[in-house]
């Protein structure tokens, strides 16, 4: 080895130095780290030849156990500096590697440095660092050390980039401290935050490192000779605001000092080559279904906050309840861990929720910092005020503009805002990238950026304080008025509701733009036509309360925009909210009429079409069946002749208001016309226009046609099919329907009780999440009709109870009478008769005064059973309600309900040992089923006949 040391390898332009433990590429130094050069040394001591991990960890890291990707960190670093020439770095997969090429040696030429009258020899003090040891434990890091550790063998230089307080200091003394017993040379650290002149960094790096140096005025290369062949990591410290003079420092001794690594904190990279750049990631915070589970306490960001409130009040303990607002203060802080400090200091003084409460003034709130710490580390606000303070006026400025997005934005959004040059925004944005205050919040396909929460508030303070805020956020609604017109009621191109993702990234923004014109006072004009042409945007992302409130607030502004489309357009999008938020109010009632006399008076088809499904979908949930079927009918005068949409759209509206009036044979022809002949391709268009997905809602109102008709298979396949159908729509709204007749009706009616119970809980997580009322009653009625047949029927009468509550302040009676006589079921079956037959009389009123035909049967049927239960001294009652249910039955062509009113009659004539009399009523009935066996009241008629034959 002895004479090895003492050559020079060539190869191709590549030499290297072993005796200088150089890299150099046509003679200039190429920046490498020490584990990397001894990497390429044992590579070089078997040139051609496989060499195998073990026996480069054995030669590079002696007695150590060492992870794979710790030497692929190295390697990489290797390949990196060859650039173009990376392949002579072989690997050979799960193996080892190879140093290919033809290296020849020769023999080192060594010259004496010229000596110079300015250069002396460092002081020697063999292995010191000037580090001290933690103050506390350094939280959330660990792999971010380790990580660190590595790099820094593996590269010359090594910048750890963020913005203020993300704890790049603290992270780079870590290393350091974790380093310095295995580094075989000093780590220093140097720093430069006090530094007010540029000029003072050489020598400041000269003091700390001891060198004597006499004469002219320190350079960076004087700096660099005078270090020589010394061994140190250097630590760098703030090195923004002198990055010139770090990094024309850092560089000379990169090339100069072949032992020295530096490892630098900045909130902007160096830029100089061989630099391996290390942004530092925030603390991990929990999202925001986390937020109350123990699983929060696993995010580093909140342990952070534990333990530095622990540390400060002893008897702190994060239970259960105090986790959902420490994770919500550790997320609106973004994981910067200073601020997640400045919070907990504060929690253990005024408590957890007074913190959380009052962040919106977090740099009132957040100081307090340690007394040690830097200025400019002991409040938020000085900590921005440092980065701040460094900028240009140009990129000021363009910060404080880009402060208006709450949720991120793109280069269009920010040049719109800025009134500038989307070129030279671009750029703007690139320098604050690199200065950590602004991030890349999108993927290559969607370029996004953001600031961190804390940046934006104090940046929009700044907007303030220069009187720029307003004309700002004029630029960000005009932005919006732009990017949202595909979905205007008078655009001519259809909005692109089978890509939303990019209008979804834009709702926090959108959300800003209205609530700044509709509150101002003076931009409102602004703010309702946004309104407007926003309003069909919030329901294909499944926003329908959401449109209404806007809606609700730019009425209230209309002014000038009285009469006009404006109005006619934010009338039915409230309208329609209303009905499917509060349920049939009168104020939707009204919106919608005036929403149709407006589309009357401008002769706009489009919205009488949507106006008129809005007060027919009124009148049918509030079971003014026959003026739903009047809007049907004058629907369908004005749809004749038109396409195919508007036709089909027309069988739907007359099919469902004749199911419930019991017409099930023309309602059955009137939906499936609507099933088969609707335009699919339109689906999603129409959701946004008539508030319901035709198909859907056709198939889930079909099922009572089919069920009532007998065909009981078809009805179970064809609610499975239009929940299936529903799904793929991903609105709220539509699901809920289908799920609403698949459990309410089908499911119970035909007693599937595992499928009513799944979509039953379906149905109440959703319309709850969603804030959908009235489906929400109908799911705790199912909920409630499921308890009531089980074992425990009293536990189904709190429950059921509350849903017919909740439908008649609803004023959504569709399914009223159906649930009202699962109440008087449950009442009967737990020995409540006489109150249960008040809920059936109750049921019956009901709908015979709104012709709710089509549950009469059975109601008559279920008043004859709970009779039985209360003993009546009066059988020809009885007997006449279940002829009386057959008979209706009949009529209706309800194959089904006559049934189950035979089943009934039967079974109590064969109680009196009417035999025959009691198969003349069933036989012929059940005869004329053709499907449906499986139900239990089918099973039970079949089980009968043969008891009685």
């Amino acid at each position: 080895m002895g004479q090895i040391e003492l050559r020079v390898f060539e190869f191709r332009g590549w030499e290297i130095d072993l005796a200088r433990r150089e890299l150099r590429a046509l003679g200039s130094v190429v920046p490498i780290g020490s584990r990397a050069f001894e990497i390429i040394e044992t590579l070089l001591d078997s040139p051609g030849e496989l060499v195998t991990k073990d026996d480069l960890m054995k030669r590079v890291w002696p007695g150590l156990v060492v992870e794979d990707n710790t030497i692929q960190v190295h390697i990489s670093a290797i390949r990196k500096v060859l650039g173009e020439d990376k392949n002579i770095l072989k690997t050979i997969a799960g193996r080892g590697y190879r140093l290919l090429g033809d290296w020849t040696a020769r023999p080192e030429n060594f010259t004496e440095q010229p000596h110079l009258h300015e250069q002396a020899q460092s002081t020697a003090v063999a292995f010191r660092t000037n580090i001290p040891m933690a103050a506390s434990p350094l939280v959330g890091r660990e792999t971010a050390v380790e990580q660190l550790s590595e790099l820094v063998s593996a590269y010359r230089v090594v910048t750890l980039t963020g913005p203020g307080g993300i704890g790049k200091t603290v992270l780079a003394s870590e290393v350091g401290r974790r380093v310095f017993p295995t580094f075989q040379g000093d780590v220093l650290f140097i720093e430069l935050v006090s530094l007010s002149d540029p000029d003072l960094v050489s020598s400041t790096v000269a003091h700390v490192l001891s060198l004597r140096i006499h004469g002219e005025k320190l350079s960076p290369e004087l700096v660099a000779r005078a270090i020589g062949g010394r061994r140190a990591l250097l630590i760098l410290d703030n090195c923004e605001h002198v990055i010139e003079a770090a990094a024309a420092l850092t560089e000379n001794i990169v090339h100069v000092c072949p032992d020295v690594c530096v490892l630098a904190t900045s909130r902007e990279l160096l830029r100089i080559d061989g630099e391996y750049a290390y942004p530092v990631p925030s603390l991990e915070v929990p999202a925001q279904d986390l937020e109350g589970s123990q699983d929060a306490l696993e995010h580093s960001a909140v342990q952070l906050f534990v333990a530095r409130t622990h540390s400060l009040r002893a008897d702190f303990e994060p239970q259960d309840d105090k986790l959902p607002a420490i994770a919500s203060i550790c997320r609106q802080l973004d994981g910067i861990p200073l601020a997640i400090e400045f919070a907990a200091a504060r929690a253990a003084t005024l408590g957890i929720q007074q913190v959380a409460g009052r962040l919106d003034d977090r740099f009132a709130l957040l100081t307090g910092g340690r007394r040690t710490a830097l200025p400019r580390h002991q409040t938020l606000r000085a900590t921005l005020d440092w980065s701040y303070d460094l900028l240009p006026e140009t990129e000021r400025r363009l910060l404080r503009h880009l402060s208006i997005f709450p949720a991120g934005f793109t280069i269009e959004a920010a040049a719109a805002v800025v009134d500038d040059l989307e070129t030279s925004v671009a750029l703007g944005i690139s320098s604050l990238v690199s200065k950590s205050l602004v991030v890349l919040d999108g993927s290559e396909v969607a370029r996004r950026w953001r600031l961190l929460e804390s940046v934006r508030v104090y940046s929009l303070e700044k907007l303030a304080d220069a009187d720029e805020h307003g004309r700002a956020m004029r630029h960000l609604v005009e932005f919006c008025l732009i990017l949202f017109s595909p979905f205007a009621p008078e655009s001519e191109i259809d909005p692109p509701i089978d890509d939303l993702e990019e209008y979804r990234r834009e709702i926090g923004n959108l959300r800003a733009a209205l609530n700044w014109a509709l509150s101002s006072g003076t931009d409102a004009t602004l703010g309702v036509a946004l309104a407007a042409t926003a309003s069909d945007f919030w329901v294909a992302v499944s926003l329908v309360a959401e449109a209404g409130e806007w809606a609700e607030k730019a009425l209230g502004q209309i002014g000038d925009a009285t009469g006009t489309r404006t109005e006619m357009v934010l009338r039915c999008s409230l309208g329609y909210a209303l009905i499917y938020t509060q349920g049939m109010s009168p104020r939707a009632r009204q919106m919608l009429t005036g929403g149709l006399a407006l589309a009357h008076t401008f002769q706009d088809f489009d919205y009488q079409q949507r106006a008129t499904c809005g007060l027919w979908l009124f009148s049918a949930r509030s079971m003014a069946l026959k003026d739903a079927l009047a809007f049907a009918r004058e629907y369908e005068e004005v749809a004749r002749g038109r396409d195919l949409q508007s036709r089909s759209t027309a069988a739907w509206l007359v099919g469902i208001p004749q199911t419930y009036l019991a017409s099930h044979a023309e309602a059955n022809e009137q939906l499936q016309w609507a099933i088969d002949q609707y335009p699919c391709a339109r689906r999603r268009r129409d959701m946004m226009r008539l508030g319901a997905d035709v198909r859907t809602s056709a198939k889930a109102h079909n099922t009572v046609n089919l069920l009532s008709q007998g065909f009981l298979d078809t009805a179970s396949r064809t609610a499975g099919r239009a929940i299936e159908e529903a799904r793929e729509t991903n609105q709220p709204f539509v699901v809920c329907v289908a799920l609403a007749w698949a459990a309410g009706f089908v499911a119970l009616s035909l007693g599937e009780f595992d499928k009513a119970r799944s979509f039953g809980e379906e149905l109440v997580h959703l319309a709850y999440k969603h804030g959908l009322r009235p489906f929400h009653a109908v799911g705790l009625c199912v909920k409630g009709s499921l308890a009531a047949r089980g074992d425990n029927p009293e536990a189904g009468i709190a429950p059921l109870r509350a849903g017919l509550a909740e439908m008649q302040q609803a004023t959504y009676l569709l399914f009223y009478p159906f649930f009202l006589t699962e109440l008087a079921a449950a009442l009967g079956a737990i020995g409540r008769v006489d109150e249960s037959l008040e809920e059936i009389g109750k049921a019956l009123r009901f709908a015979v005064e709104t012709d709710y035909r089509w549950f009469v049967p059975e109601i008559l049927r279920v008043e004859a059973e709970l009779l039985v239960l209360r003993g009546s001294d009066d059988p020809a009652l009885i007997e006449s309600l279940l002829r009386q249910s057959m008979g209706q039955a009949s009529a209706q062509q309800a194959v089904y309900w006559e049934l189950s009113a035979a089943v009934s009659l039967a079974e109590r004539l064969r109680r009196v040992q009417k035999h025959d009399e009691a198969v003349e009523v069933l036989a012929p009935v059940y005869d004329r089923l053709s499907e449906g066996f499986f139900a239990p009241r089918v099973k039970r008629a079949k089980t009968l006949l043969d008891e009685l034959a």
